[in-house]
């Protein structure tokens, strides 16, 4: 027998989940918290396998009733049952130990498939928890005119440069050598990892960099 506690401040979602889990021959919800703190008390007292807990609640959320709870116990598994699935809940709902993120839309066969999932050692995502933790996984890879910031008189070259403009052009447009002009290409190719005129162009484009300084 599962042994479920239900953590959740809206009482029309508790006596539903409630409702619903009480049909499982496999499941025994042994208790309600209608907060945070309550959840950690109740977890104490009951020792139950699962805890459905709900994200934001008065006195204590989710997430730090959650942390609580996996420090003291951590046998039991935590599911986050939650109307959230932006990157800001997910991410700091997984980091404080939750087994599974499940949104209140779920179908109650998919939920209580969650929950036996969760006592056969499986974690249980929703499509869109997981994709906030893929984002999260992936290398921030920091742009070259973050790293390597461009001049002004950079900046206003490469400005001139995605206009079409030749390195003639260019120098009468700024008042300066053609020489100065190539300088200040090479160096742009440089700090922008690009290896012509027309990449370079491409670039600015992209980051937003066609604007002089």
């Amino acid at each position: 027998m599962i042994r479920v506690l239900i953590a959740d401040d809206h009482h029309v979602v508790r006596r539903g989940l409630l409702f619903f889990l009480k049909t499982q021959k496999d499941m025994d919800v042994v208790g309600e918290a209608t907060n945070g703190r309550e959840a950690v008390e109740l977890t104490a007292k009951l020792r139950p396998d699962v805890v459905l807990m709900d994200l934001v609640m008065p006195i204590m959320d989710g997430i730090q009733a959650t942390k609580k709870i996996k420090s003291q116990y951590p046998q039991t598994q935590v599911l986050m049952l939650t109307s959230f699935s932006d990157r800001d809940h997910v991410i700091p709902a997984i980091e404080a130990g939750a087994s599974g993120y499940q949104l209140k839309d779920i179908e109650p066969d998919d939920l209580v498939e969650a929950i036996r999932k969760l006592m056969r050692g499986e974690n249980t995502l929703h499509p869109q928890a997981t994709s906030q933790l893929m984002k999260e996984s992936e290398p921030q890879i920091e742009l070259p005119h973050k790293l390597y910031p461009l001049t002004p008189r950079e900046q206003d070259v490469l400005s001139e440069l995605t206009k079409g403009k030749s390195n003639k052009e260019i120098a009468s447009s700024l008042f300066v050598t053609e020489k100065t002009v190539k300088t200040h290409i090479s160096n742009i190719f440089s700090k922008l990892l690009v290896q012509d005129r027309t990449q370079a162009a491409l670039y600015a484009v992209k980051h937003g960099l066609t604007e002089p300084s």
